[in-house]
């Protein structure tokens, strides 16, 4: 099969397609035919040698993908060859096939869109596990989600507004608050504006906001916690800034807020049943069309520069996905 191989760290043009040897299932796994996969742009760290998990070279890079069945192992019984799923793993998945734990992929409803099925779970489990599990959202409450135009906070946007809660997007661009409005947010404010918290705080009757949802990091960590409500939540999700910030201790014991890590993998690590649940719960409202993956950009598999490019550049409204086939259709 063909994959996409990082043989030495550096940016998307230093990756190469060709061969790659295709691995038999052992008896839990299952082995993808992969038609589509998102590509993050932790996806982009990763290949650059950037990320916090720098997998040993030569390396497949990708994350999440959707395909078919193409061989189950021996104690498999959830999934069959010929069946439609999508799935995620740290790696290895931007290729045409994929061997992984069968625990790790999930049948897809009929008549769904694979493209949107690739860029399903990451980001949407991630919402789920901040907003239900770690921020304990109630219906009314106010969530400010940083990044908003991002795969994460448009996530974020339409779970929150799902669940009930009133979402405050913050933006850099006009056209990105206006994704974002279309995408689940109540609101839209000008992250670049330097009256920002000003405009959070009128949007909130100067009460402040239950939750923020930060993928973003560096200096707005620390105004958004500033806006926080008496004991409301600050979600870390990521550090799409490339600036691990650093908050004054005394801000949580002002505020009696809570600083809490969102990261998904501790939800699978550490919950496998909780997650299942929520992995469904997710599939249900994708299948019903409350939950939207937003695709951007679509380019086949040759094309693979130009798509990380496009995830590196952060101008793209949407997700980039890569089709690894030349015969398939969304």
């Amino acid at each position: 099969m063909r994959a996409i191989v990082a043989r030495n760290y550096g940016p998307p043009e230093t990756l190469s397609l060709e061969d790659w040897p295709v691995k038999a299932p052992m008896a839990d796994e299952v082995r993808v035919r992969v038609h589509s996969a998102g590509i993050t742009f932790a996806d982009v760290l990763v290949a650059a040698g950037k990320h916090q998990q720098k997998p040993p070279l030569p390396f497949v890079p990708g994350s999440e993908f959707s395909g078919e069945i193409i061989e189950v192992g021996s104690s498999v019984n959830h999934v069959r060859p010929g069946d439609r799923v999508c799935g995620g793993r740290f790696g290895g998945v931007l290729a045409e096939e994929v061997t992984l734990p069968a625990a790790r992929v999930q049948k897809l409803p009929t008549n769904i869109n694979m493209d949107q099925a690739a860029v399903l779970r990451a980001s949407y489990i991630t919402a789920w596990y901040g907003l239900v599990e770690c921020g304990h959202l109630k219906a009314g409450e106010t969530v400010l989600v940083l990044g908003a135009a991002g795969a994460v906070g448009i996530a974020f946007c339409q779970l929150a507004k799902y669940l009930g809660g009133q979402v405050i997007a913050s933006a850099s661009t006009a056209d990105k608050r206006e994704f974002a409005l279309q995408n689940g947010a109540d609101h839209a404010v000008d992250t670049q504006s330097p009256d920002w918290r000003s405009q959070v705080n009128a949007l909130t009757g100067n009460r402040g906001v239950d939750i923020v949802v930060d993928p973003v990091g560096g200096e707005m960590t620390e105004k958004a916690f500033r806006a926080l409500a008496y004991r409301g939540r600050h979600l870390m999700v990521g550090f799409a800034s490339g600036t691990i910030p650093k908050l004054a201790a005394n801000l949580p014991l002002l505020k009696g807020a809570s600083l809490v890590g969102v990261l998904a993998q501790y939800f699978e690590d550490k919950d496998p049943e909780g997650i299942a649940a929520a992995r469904e719960k997710i599939m249900a409202l994708f299948a019903a069309g409350v939950l939207k993956p937003p695709v951007g950009q679509v380019f086949p598999i040759t094309e693979f520069v130009n798509a990380m490019v496009a995830v590196a550049s952060n101008q793209v409204l949407g997700r980039v996905v890569i089709r690894m086939h030349q015969d398939i259709n969304p």
